[in-house]
């Protein structure tokens, strides 16, 4: 599909940003819903989408303007290498449960891993430069949304397993923040049951 008609000039560090309302943003993040992975299909992001994408998931909060996080891409074919080793992984351990849950990241088209490496010495606090890599995912998921495509935000063994990790690249001090997973569901998400608001909020009373 073509990109949608915005301005998309790069803005010059130091240049003042205009601040824009929009109705059509507040609504989408009011209905925001995740599309189960299995229920990804094609037509995916294309290469320009995903530019796009990319470029609006840097601009999360930043505390230092450290860029605590790295995205790693997957080609069709890498993806499903990747799918065969970590296959081979659960397997060799005798764990079914694990090499069902591959599913998850074999079936949707297009997948992107947000990976979270804070930078050392902690000039700001790790659990903030953490909190940065989870925005970049939550606004992966929003922008991908507005282009029209379905996406799901998940973690699974495979981000947690050290030998799954090795397989993934990731480097000491480094954690999966998340594997976005995109494309056009083939059916539409169900609602699901949300938090009470008047449990989760209240005022400060000193």
């Amino acid at each position: 599909m073509p990109l949608p008609n915005f301005d998309q000039t790069p803005i010059e560090f130091g240049q003042p940003v205009p601040q824009k309302k929009s109705t059509e943003v507040l609504d989408a993040l009011f209905h925001r819903r995740s599309a189960p992975a299995p229920t990804l299909g094609l037509p995916a992001p294309t290469e320009e989408e995903m530019d796009l994408l990319i470029r609006i998931g840097f601009r999360v909060p930043d505390h230092g303007k450290l860029g605590p996080w790295r995205i790693v891409r997957f080609t069709t074919e890498s993806k499903v290498e990747l799918v065969e080793r970590l296959k081979v992984l659960a397997e060799s351990r005798g764990d079914k449960k694990a090499v069902g849950a591959l599913q998850k990241l074999s079936i949707p088209p297009e997948a992107l891993l947000v990976i979270s490496s804070p930078v050392f010495p902690y000039k700001k606090p790790l659990w903030e430069q953490q909190l940065s890599a989870a925005a970049v995912c939550q606004t992966l998921l929003i922008a991908a949304g507005a282009l029209g495509y379905g996406a799901n935000w998940i973690t699974d063994w495979y981000s947690y397993d050290e030998e799954a990790q090795a397989i993934l690249g990731l480097t000491e001090g480094e954690n999966v923040a998340g594997w976005i997973f995109l494309g056009t569901p083939t059916e539409a998400p169900l609602e699901r049951e949300r938090p009470n608001y008047e449990a989760r909020v209240s005022w400060w009373e000193g």
